[in-house]
């Protein structure tokens, strides 16, 4: 028999900045605390350009994989690896950091709406330290999947009623779709009973169902306890939000600013690595 999630936690998005002052939205993160194996949820959501145009210029990474889901604008990404990555509306940039990466995410436009995402997952440890990889993935290959009456789901990765992501083969299992609901529509989707799953909505709001206890407003996360079935509604006002489950690692977190290891240690490594130019060597 199914066993229905049940809400733990509502985090309320914390407006911040971040980059060369990027504005944005942060539910989970240093300060709101972690959802393991996720690290760090930031929205990003203006139509002003003095909200983005600064972007992030170069900056390392080490221990973790980023995920930018792109709904609205143009960024390029650029890295040492000799990576160049035009990111425009509905694509996905997937970044494995591993050892180290240094990289760039410069808006490529001066007016006009910028909204998306970027989510940290972290690795586990016997993964920290593996070769940086970078794959850029289109709009038009990221299936849909949508019948009449139904809810509208975009995944990414892992799968939805059968239909896979690009994204398959790592090792925390993620789920993440981008869902949306029309007035009062309902949504179910089962995951392996032991992976943490929340979802971020950024459109609308949900309703207080079965295994939600309460409104979910715009620009709120939920996290839900364990069980394999989680069910969702739309409020009057429909809703539209991110579903991401993963396997939890359980292993010590140390973060650094953008280095994420196990120990003390190993971030004051990352730290000597930088400085000396060693970090991604």
């Amino acid at each position: 028999m199914a066993s229905m999630r049940q809400l733990q936690q509502i985090i309320r998005a914390q407006k911040t900045s971040d980059g060369a002052g990027v504005s944005l939205y942060r539910s989970i993160g240093s300060s709101q605390g972690r959802v393991d194996p996720f690290l760090m949820l930031d929205e990003f959501s203006t139509e002003n350009p003095d909200d983005y145009i600064a972007g992030f210029p170069a900056h390392p990474h080490r221990g973790f994989e980023t995920v930018t889901y792109m709904i609205e604008g143009h960024m390029l990404h650029e890295d040492h690896l000799g990576n160049k990555g035009h990111l425009r509306s509905g694509d996905v940039q997937w970044m494995t950091a591993g050892r180290g990466i240094i990289h760039s995410e410069m808006p490529q436009q001066e007016q006009g709406a910028m909204r998306g995402f970027q989510l940290w997952i972290n690795l586990p440890a016997v993964e920290k330290m593996k070769p940086a990889g970078y794959r850029d993935i289109a709009s038009s290959t990221i299936p849909i999947v949508q019948a009449p009456g139904q809810p509208w789901v975009k995944v990414i990765a892992g799968d939805y009623d059968g239909v896979q992501g690009p994204i398959q083969g790592v090792s925390t299992q993620p789920l993440f779709i981008d869902v949306k609901l029309e007035p009062g529509m309902s949504f179910e989707q089962s995951l392996p009973a032991k992976h943490t799953a929340m979802v971020y909505v950024f459109e609308g709001e949900l309703a207080a169902t079965a295994s939600l206890s309460q409104a979910l407003p715009l620009k709120h996360a939920a996290v839900f306890g364990e069980g394999d079935q989680l069910c969702l509604q739309a409020s009057t006002q429909g809703a539209r939000f991110l579903l991401l489950a993963a396997m939890p690692l359980r292993e010590p977190v140390v973060q650094y600013g953008p280095f994420v290891m196990n120990t003390r240690e190993e971030i004051d490594q990352a730290i000597r690595d930088y400085q000396m130019g060693r970090l991604a060597a």
